[in-house]
């Protein structure tokens, strides 16, 4: 796992304060609340439909893509349109198979246990969790050696939802296990400006039209950080100003944090100039650029590169990382064409 900077706001991972009160409030409840991800919403408006129709569970439900989207909201929304309750754990946390039949074993019957970062479950947990989804049952092993023996406990239909930004390093069998799998993409800017309108009218925090779209054009696609940086952008109205958000006070709000106009931050310019000034625009290997800047290379792969390569900013060959020439650009650095090898 990435050992990101914990002060990092731009990062689309989960920080402890987003389980405050007020980012839970913020969070959409329902389908009809959910804004974006248009394809995810009507899939999941018509799998659920079908499933209250005939009172049974709602097929298994695999979300993926970068942190930061919705993975977990669009969980407990399942939830909330299932009238079921919704267990919370993650791959991590889950070291043991007891653990896991612990789980399973209190879940009721329509019940969604919600495993984020499925991909970092342990095989031997993942053996536990077959059973579970294709058979509603849960085998223990009583007993050691020779004399040990397996028990079968069956267990109410319920729904697992798993979340992962590593769609490759979840084993095939436990892929094939889910009955709908759905790719979390980046939000477009529209869509955004509507997730902190809606943040502003909850909070009764006023807003101008243009400060909504300079926050969200800053956002990366990701709703996680515009919320953020609503919050950020907030607090300084309410300092420098009368509470009324400008877009003049959110642009030297967002200038305070560090954050340009498309939503870089420090760490991401650092490698853009890390791959043209030290190594002359690219390619450079991830484990060598990640040394360069004095970070895990998971930090980069999982944190820089989506939002770079959405930008147009990085290329990712088998070679390596190269800068492009709007990187360049962005950087006003003059852009050099690399030299071609001569054949002759």
């Amino acid at each position: 796992m990435a050992n990101e900077l914990p002060d990092r706001l731009v990062s689309g991972r989960h920080r402890p304060e987003d389980d405050s009160v007020l980012d839970r409030a913020l969070r959409p409840r329902t389908l009809d609340e959910l804004i974006g991800q248009d394809q995810i919403r009507d899939n999941l408006r018509l799998m659920i439909q079908a499933a209250r129709a005939r009172g049974e569970a709602l097929d298994h439900v695999l979300f993926y893509g970068p942190p930061g989207l919705g993975k977990t909201t669009l969980s407990h929304i399942i939830g909330n349109e299932m009238q079921s309750n919704v267990r919370v754990t993650s791959g991590p946390a889950i070291e043991r198979p007891g653990d896991l039949a612990a789980i399973l074993t209190n879940l009721r019957a329509r019940d969604v246990l919600f495993i984020d970062e499925i991909h970092r479950l342990n095989r031997a947990v993942e053996e536990i969790l077959y059973p579970a989804m294709e058979d509603y049952a849960v085998d223990i092993v009583i007993g050691k050696g020779p004399a040990a023996r397996s028990v079968r406990l069956k267990l109410p239909p319920i729904t697992v939802v798993g979340a992962t930004t590593r769609l490759a390093l979840i084993s095939a069998p436990l892929r094939a296990r889910f009955g709908a799998v759905f790719r979390v993409d980046f939000y477009p800017v529209e869509a955004l400006e509507q997730i902190i309108a809606r943040a502003a009218r909850l909070l009764e925090t006023p807003i101008d039209p243009e400060a909504l779209h300079l926050i969200a054009q800053r956002a990366r696609g990701t709703p996680r950080v515009a919320l953020r940086l609503f919050k950020r952008a907030r607090d300084y109205a309410q300092v420098k100003g009368e509470g009324h958000i400008t877009a003049t006070l959110a642009d030297e709000a967002l200038a305070l944090l560090g954050i340009d106009a498309l939503g870089l931050d420090d760490l991401d310019r650092r490698v853009l100039r890390a791959i043209i000034e030290k190594f002359g625009g690219g390619p450079v290997g991830l484990e060598t650029l990640a040394a360069s800047v004095s970070e895990e290379s998971d930090t980069i792969a999982d944190v820089v590169e989506p939002y770079l390569l959405q930008l147009g900013f990085l290329e990712r060959t088998a070679r390596g990382r190269s800068a492009t020439p709007r990187a360049y650009a962005h950087l006003g650095i003059p852009y050099v064409p690399p030299a071609q090898p001569n054949l002759l």
